[in-house]
């Protein structure tokens, strides 16, 4: 394994670390008042972690057969449809990015299913099951927004590291994605009068901008989709 890639897989896991699952949910549980009880934060945190290694073994496992199937799907389609499908397309993901804004922003700046997990998680009446049951939810959730997460795949398939160093790449991913949660979690629990008002503003930020973080992450995807048709459709005609 190259430094380049490396530092490239080390920088999309610490993205991957700001997500839902890996930060805002971790520090909801954090901010539960009285004695931070460290097993219950232990036992989210490797529940997200195990769940991506494993998502991301069998990324790994079926990329290549995924890619060749890819191609032949498409093998038979003119270029100029596959075009204008990915610009209509796009054009559809920007404005539902515009719509999902505008519905969080309804709802306080929080999604209302993320609203139910915090009052789950912090009322104290789910067990370790519940716990870890609402860290596999909130992971399986974010499968298909988890971006940098297929990037970091793709960058390990390419990189032909060999199944033993492929599975370490993608351990270390995972421990490197919830190492911020962790830190928060053993500040908490070492100096928690110091830490609380530290996750209170932290949590205040990700709410008041958990909207435009959902919506420029859609936009920003919809809108490379319809660049990179229309650039197409523009030079082949």
């Amino acid at each position: 394994m190259t430094v380049t890639l490396a530092l490239a897989l080390v920088g999309l896991s610490l993205v991957d670390s700001t997500s839902f699952g890996t930060l805002l949910i971790p520090i909801w549980l954090l901010l539960t008042p009285g004695r931070l009880r460290i097993g219950r934060i232990a036992a989210y945190l490797a529940t997200v972690a195990v769940f991506y290694f494993c998502v991301g073994i069998l990324l790994t496992l079926g990329a290549d057969a995924a890619l060749e199937a890819l191609r032949a799907a498409v093998a038979g389609i003119p270029t100029l449809a596959l075009k204008i499908g990915q610009l209509v397309l796009g054009a559809l993901i920007i404005a539902a990015s515009y719509r999902l804004e505008a519905r969080v922003r309804r709802q306080g700046g929080q999604p209302g299913k993320i609203r139910h997990w915090r009052a789950k998680a912090m009322s104290g009446s789910g067990s370790v099951g519940s716990l870890m049951g609402l860290a596999l939810l909130a992971a399986s959730l974010e499968v298909a927004t988890m971006l940098p997460y297929l990037a970091a795949v793709g960058l390990m398939v390419n990189a032909d590291l060999g199944w033993q160093l492929t599975g370490a790449a993608l351990a270390g991913y995972c421990v490197v994605m919830t190492l911020p949660a962790i830190v928060l979690a053993v500040a908490r629990f070492v100096a928690h009068h110091r830490a609380d008002p530290l996750l209170q503003r932290a949590n205040d930020w990700l709410t008041r901008n958990s909207a435009k973080a959902l919506g420029w992450a859609l936009g920003g995807i919809g809108i490379s989709m319809t660049l990179n048709a229309a650039a197409t459709l523009l030079l082949d005609g």
